[in-house]
């Protein structure tokens, strides 16, 4: 079956399927809330495509709230309990990795969410920032996941070691999270996809890692079904699946990083930290 992709673009939200794009009349938080999205977009067909995409490519959101699970993957679970460990917070992520109710917690509101070739940033008041890797969920106002990107959690790892209560601070601000490149229309992605983080400092590779979508622990239904227990989303939502891949503690990123996450079935998200 092909894969069908959203843009949304500044030329319209523009379909992509069997290599051919197509301009659609929908505005993006009806078309996100469609009750059976996949069986509407297949019902377009596929004729009159344009050969390439046009417009810049913006990130996938309009209306939605994006949040975030914390401490679904073992290594997440380990680089959590080392840095929180001077300020008696290690047990906390420790017990949450395998308790029945998963860490979810707030991350942006649409207007500090930053798309593709966009500047992501590091606060002016920490001193190790790091990106966090994920697979989003794009999930509709019923609760249904409706299809999957890439995110960029940024993260200031010194202030929520310092004391896990201050993980807004160091997880919510201006710059914080990046959306994109596309939005791949599906309820479900292969276990076996692999999540790939590169970092560029000057020209030259200084970071690579990657992560099998498997390796996480909680069932992506599971984590939309608490987040959607007691709260509503008018318009849907973006929930950050966690990270797999974290750099060792002598890495910190720096203004002009190019931060690159690629995911081979929705693509390459491409960001440079930017000055604060």
């Amino acid at each position: 079956m092909s894969k069908t992709r959203l843009y949304r673009t500044t030329a319209g939200v523009i379909m992509e399927r069997e290599g051919r794009f197509h301009v659609l009349p929908d505005e993006w938080d009806v078309l996100v809330n469609h009750e059976h999205l996949a069986t509407y977009l297949a019902s377009l067909g596929s004729t009159n495509g344009l050969e390439r995409l046009h417009g810049r490519i913006l990130a996938p959101i309009v209306g939605q709230e994006v949040w975030a699970a914390g401490v679904t993957y073992e290594r997440s679970r380990s680089a959590r309990l080392e840095e929180s460990k001077a300020a008696g917070g290690g047990s906390f992520y420790d017990r949450v990795y395998d308790a029945e109710r998963p860490e979810l917690f707030f991350k942006a509101a649409p207007w500090r969410v930053r798309g593709p070739g966009d500047e992501v940033r590091i606060r002016r008041d920490a001193e190790w920032s790091v990106p966090e890797p994920e697979v989003a969920l794009c999930v509709n106002n019923t609760g249904r996941i409706v299809g999957f990107t890439i995110g960029n959690d940024m993260s200031s790892r010194d202030i929520e070691g310092e004391n896990p209560l201050y993980l807004p601070q160091a997880k919510i601000y201006d710059g914080s999270c990046a959306l994109g490149p596309a939005l791949l229309v599906t309820e479900e992605l292969p276990a076996d996809t692999i999540i790939g983080l590169e970092v560029v400092r000057s020209g030259a590779t200084i970071f690579t890692g990657t992560t099998p979508f498997s390796r996480m622990r909680r069932d992506p239904a599971t984590l939309v079904e608490f987040l959607f227990r007691e709260t509503s989303f008018p318009l849907g939502a973006f929930l950050l699946t966690g990270t797999g891949i974290v750099p060792p503690d002598e890495f910190g990123l720096c203004v002009g990083d190019e931060v690159r996450i690629h995911v081979p079935p929705i693509g390459t998200l491409v960001n440079t930290v930017g000055a604060a």
